[in-house]
């Protein structure tokens, strides 16, 4: 049994999705969590939704003045800050000569610049806590090279990096980095481009299903509890085996 009693969690792109479900089951396995997003509404009724244990900031994660201030409130509201999920994303599938330098520059700005201002801020306060754990949601498109996302793909495969050098460097103070790589996930924000959940078999899969928000949020869940205490540096593929063979043709973002 998974459990994270004691522990105040920060999880980014929480207000729907994959990080909406993460913040649900990290509050059921006794998590004080900080809902961060920039949609305040949706983000506020998750919120009220997990009860007392739960608190919303505003959060744009390319800003570190809103960092600082999600870590301040953090600490305010909950005392100590030993988790952070860095979740929030964007996903663009465009081919090369039609991405925009601007489209470029402003997925790399969300996917990569936010979780490195993100670990950035969070270094000092899990050092005072006695260390803690840093979960960067990937993909599998920073496992493998996928058509059509130039500006996505080169986001997660520098996260996927991004993330050694973390663990490396953060290790001697007791805190622990891993990147998870989502396959084909049902979100909101792969709606009109992959396939939904129960749509039949998929040959690309080889669970032959397109995963769920709640495949994900376990694995990010025990990435962040004590049970997986020596793990960090990692990488690991929650894509129902696309990985396994041939790489799929669509991805999710994370």
């Amino acid at each position: 049994m998974l459990s994270l009693e004691g522990k105040t969690a920060v999880i980014t792109g929480a207000a729907r999705g994959q990080g909406a479900e993460a913040a649900r089951l990290f509050a059921r396995l006794g998590a004080r969590v900080v809902l961060a997003d920039v949609r305040d509404d949706l983000g506020r009724e998750v919120a009220a939704g997990i009860g007392a244990g739960a608190h919303y900031v505003h959060l744009d994660v390319t800003d570190a003045s809103h960092w600082a201030a999600a870590v301040d409130a953090t600490r305010e509201v909950f005392g100590r800050l030993d988790i952070l999920v860095n979740n929030a994303g964007v996903f663009r599938s465009l081919p090369l000569h039609e991405e925009s330098p601007e489209a470029f520059e402003e997925t790399l700005r969300v996917n990569l610049v936010g979780p490195f201002l993100g670990m950035r801020a969070v270094r000092a306060p899990m050092i005072r806590a006695g260390g803690g754990a840093i979960v960067n949601v990937s993909s599998i498109a920073g496992l493998t090279g996928i058509a059509r996302t130039g500006g996505y793909g080169a986001s997660k495969w520098g996260l996927r990096g991004l993330t050694k050098v973390a663990a490396l460097e953060f290790g001697e103070h007791g805190i622990r980095v891993n990147s998870v790589h989502p396959g084909i996930i049902d979100t909101p924000m792969v709606e009109g481009i992959a396939p939904p959940a129960g749509a039949g078999n998929h040959p690309a899969v080889a669970l032959r299903r397109i995963g769920l928000p709640r495949d994900v949020a376990g694995l990010v869940a025990f990435l962040a509890s004590d049970a997986a205490g020596f793990l960090t540096g990692a990488e690991v593929a929650v894509d129902g085996g696309s990985t396994a063979g041939q790489a799929p043709a669509v991805v999710r973002a994370g």
